[in-house]
């Protein structure tokens, strides 16, 4: 029975890449997942270009499993070999944007909860299908999130080669600014922006944090963009540089912005978002030990996922490697998702 339902996963998948469903345009994709499921016999609830299912019989004494994966993926860059929207099948590999991040774990979980649904679990299942992943957008998982009834534990469908990432760095973007005052290159007059700049990017540079995490490693930052001035013979009067913070489950984002602008001698920060926590479970959670009982090893991951949005425990475990991810000529194994079937059935069954 099992062929059947892999061969529906890859005949989704298949469908998938060939229709276009870069972030924040996933619209026709998302129709080809409801008529699908429909087609199956769900009955798929829509919000945006979320769709998502609960189990039957769904009882709300029962602690809630959510499985995610999401709709969307990043444009082909330009080094693609492949029509990156034709579903190329060679040998075991199935070619195609969005086939590994994260296709395959999209079109694997949603058989897994076709499979799942009717059984009398201990817990109840919801499977949603998300958008606006690749671009941490508030139209994906944070506008459906509300939507759903209490979940106790996600499992994201994200490329992890099967084995379980229990901790996941967040991310912080700030930008920071330095004042000067312009004048003539030739002449000792004005303030540089640049020079006034220099000893907060050094001490950026040269900064780390005291906490590191096993799983993790430490909080990394890195200026990763510098913009001043506007032509040889003038004195430079701004400066703008980016930082890309990424944290371990030992620092809030509000906390070590608060750190950072401490301080800073001479620049003004400001942070994009706070959102994008780092996030992690415990290995004594029951389906992190069953995922060892079963020979998988947990591991962090340096990745974002949709698991910093999530308000509860979770952990990424999914067919495909996440190195293949947002690269040229992207590619997934049917045997990576065929495996991927049976371990999810193994963790989640009865």
């Amino acid at each position: 029975m099992k062929e059947s339902y892999l061969a529906d996963a890859v005949s989704l998948l298949k469908a998938l890449i060939a229709i276009p469903r870069v972030s924040r345009d996933e619209g026709h994709a998302a129709d080809l997942m409801q008529q699908r499921m429909e087609e199956w016999g769900l009955k798929p609830r829509r919000e945006a270009n979320n769709l998502w299912v609960l189990s039957d019989n769904f009882d709300d004494s029962k602690p809630t499993v959510l499985l995610n994966a999401h709709i969307d993926t990043v444009k082909p860059v330009a080094s693609w070999t492949k029509n990156p929207h034709e579903a190329l099948l060679e040998g075991d590999r199935l070619y195609g944007l969005g086939s590994n991040d994260c296709g395959g774990g999209l079109v694997t979980l949603l058989q897994v909860f076709r499979l799942l649904k009717s059984e009398p679990l201990p817990y109840n299942l919801v499977y949603l299908a998300s958008a606006e992943e690749e671009v941490s957008g508030r139209d994906g998982v944070e506008r459906v999130l509300p939507l759903l009834p209490k979940i106790n534990v996600g499992i994201v469908g994200e490329p992890t080669g099967m084995q379980p990432a229990i901790a996941e760095k967040g991310l912080m973007v700030i930008d920071g600014y330095a004042h000067g005052v312009s004048g003539h290159a030739a002449r000792n007059e004005g303030v540089n922006a640049i020079y006034e700049a220099l000893d907060d990017l050094l001490w950026l540079r040269d900064y780390r944090f005291r906490k590191e995490s096993p799983l993790l490693g430490p909080t990394k930052m890195t200026v990763t963009q510098v913009e001043s001035g506007t032509q040889h013979n003038v004195i430079p009067d701004t400066l703008h540089f980016v930082i890309d913070v990424r944290t371990n489950e030992y620092y809030q984002n509000e906390y070590l912005f608060a750190f950072l602008q401490k301080h800073m001698k001479h620049c003004e920060l400001k942070e994009r978002s706070f959102r994008l926590h780092s996030s992690s479970i415990t290995v004594e959670h029951p389906l992190v030990r069953r995922c060892l009982e079963l020979g998988l090893q947990p591991y962090g991951s340096p990745t974002l996922s949709d698991q910093a949005l999530m308000p509860f425990p979770s952990f990424k475990l999914g067919p495909g490697e996440s190195a293949r991810s947002h690269s040229a000529d992207e590619f997934i194994c049917i045997s990576e998702i065929e495996r991927a079937l049976d371990l999810y059935l193994k963790i989640l069954g009865s």
